[in-house]
């Protein structure tokens, strides 16, 4: 479901190049997180395979914070303009969940039972499987029992074999999207077989709308495929038989998956290509999936609508018996197919507008200008530099100039006042690790996926040269990132 979201209005400090280098930047008035310089307050594919098959591209996920152990005298923070008061997290209440906490990012899917790695890409069965598995056992095995009466309770074990071998062809439709992707150099973080088939979560998007037609396409053709398999499968089997029913129900099976996947909205494979077609035809891939996502809400509409009334016209053999349980039935299950479609393509439109807006998230407009003091310089005077340079930040260097390591600003809030002319900054700092090195030039998702590969609470940004340009804090790019989602295209 192609989602997209908004921007933030990312904030760093002085426009100034020099104010970010090693030494402090020009005075602002009123400095400090709680109030930033002026113009620089800062404002995760899937490929779903069912009755509503989807093939999006998962959202970027926003950088996890590391852990941090409790400072010392932790007291509660004031909604002061400076750097020394203010909280690290939480409101202007004080420290803890609010506002200010950024939100943290789901932990890597696990999704229910793994069961393997084709290809390198897990492949996990959700517990709703096992509801939906007991429901087509018991389906089908009622048809059995028109079918084939003399199997008697046994008719179970074959409707149990149909669910488990159905899901089967529902993973090689996966596995289809999964193997394009891979080979488009498109990571694949799993996939997973739930309630209403299976969902491939590719993390990024195909970079031209010919691979996104093909990434979306072979899902569907290998359902296709799949059918016509099981159709000469039947050739030499005689009907009536266990063998004969299971091989046609198969190819029956696959044969919906693949024309209902092919329906021309998104989520389903079919609004994929279309977004694909739209695309090339405009150049715009934002147009693209307005145009899929419109179709799919519209195709939403007539499932609900249209569904229980053609299971029960004449076209079907129906008796248009609508106070049946039958039509009940048919009912919710329209309800829930429609349900699904429109999410899905509202989920594809907020991933667009946030991929269109991605790009503002800049490390060089999201740094908080820094202050570089040496390991023995007391808190109380650190401060006092960076309050008179108006900058948010402290970055604790050698002698000759080099940073060693950063100052928390969690740390900081824990130390009360009065110890504060006592207490070394170096006492209050994380050494730089190479991951906590990040380039000023980096933005995007290129800047989310280097913070994700390395969770801290603050980076050092650098310049091409090696110049300190600043320190970035994970809360801004969070903050950031959660304004994005929220921004309007």
């Amino acid at each position: 479901m192609d989602v997209s979201g908004g921007n933030g209005q990312p904030g760093s400090g002085s426009d100034e190049p020099a104010g970010h280098r090693q030494g402090p930047a020009t005075p602002s008035p009123s400095p400090g997180p709680g109030n930033p310089d002026p113009g620089r307050e800062p404002d995760h594919d899937t490929h779903a395979t069912d009755a509503s098959d989807s093939a999006d591209g998962a959202a970027p996920a926003p950088p996890r914070q590391a852990p941090q152990d409790p400072a010392p005298g932790d007291t509660p923070g004031h909604d002061h303009r400076t750097l020394a008061h203010t909280p690290a997290t939480g409101d202007k209440n004080g420290p803890g969940p609010g506002k200010g906490e950024p939100p943290q990012p789901p932990a890597e899917p696990g999704g229910g039972i793994l069961m393997g790695r084709p290809f390198g890409v897990p492949v996990y069965v959700a517990p709703s499987w096992f509801l939906v598995a007991a429901l087509i056992t018991w389906v089908f095995g009622g048809q059995l029992d028109q079918v084939l009466p003399e199997l008697g309770a046994a008719r179970y074990l074959v409707s149990l074999f149909f669910a488990v071998a159905f899901y089967a062809s529902v993973l090689v439709h996966e596995l289809a999207h999964t193997v394009a992707a891979l080979r488009f150099k498109l990571p694949v973080r799993r996939i997973q077989l739930q309630f209403f088939g299976g969902v491939s979560e590719i993390e990024k998007e195909a970079e031209t709308p010919g691979r996104e037609f093909v990434l979306a396409f072979v899902g569907p053709l290998l359902s296709l495929i799949l059918a016509g398999l099981f159709w000469l499968a039947m050739k030499p089997v005689e009907p009536g038989t266990v063998p004969g029913v299971l091989l046609a129900g198969l190819m029956i099976s696959n044969l919906i998956v693949a024309i209902f996947n092919l329906l021309p909205g998104l989520p389903l494979d079919g609004g994929r290509m279309l977004r694909a077609v739209v695309w090339k035809i405009t150049g715009k891939p934002m147009t693209g999936t307005v145009a899929a996502a419109w179709v799919g809400r519209a195709l939403a509409l007539t499932v609900l609508i249209g569904l229980p009334l053609l299971n029960h016209s004449r076209f079907f053999g129906g008796d248009a018996d609508l106070g049946s349980m039958d039509t009940l039935t048919d009912a919710l299950l329209a309800a829930i197919l429609a349900a699904i479609i429109w999410t899905g393509a509202g989920n594809s439109l907020r991933m667009a507008r946030l991929r269109e807006h991605l790009p503002e998230l800049s490390a060089r407009t999201l740094t908080r200008r820094a202050v570089p003091v040496e390991t023995d310089t007391p808190l109380s005077e650190a401060l006092r530099r960076a309050n008179a340079a108006g900058a948010r930040a402290l970055v604790v260097v050698d002698p000759d100039g080099t940073p060693l390591s950063l100052v928390r600003e969690s740390a900081i809030v824990g130390v009360p006042e009065h110890r504060r002319p006592w207490v070394a900054v170096s006492g209050l700092a994380q050494d730089i690790t190479d991951g906590m090195r990040v380039s000023a030039e980096l933005s995007g998702e290129e800047l989310l996926d280097t913070l994700r590969a390395a969770p801290a609470t603050e980076y050092l940004v650098v310049e091409e040269t090696g110049e300190i340009y600043g320190v970035l804090s994970a809360a801004d790019v969070e903050k950031a990132f959660v304004k994005a989602m929220a921004r309007p295209s």
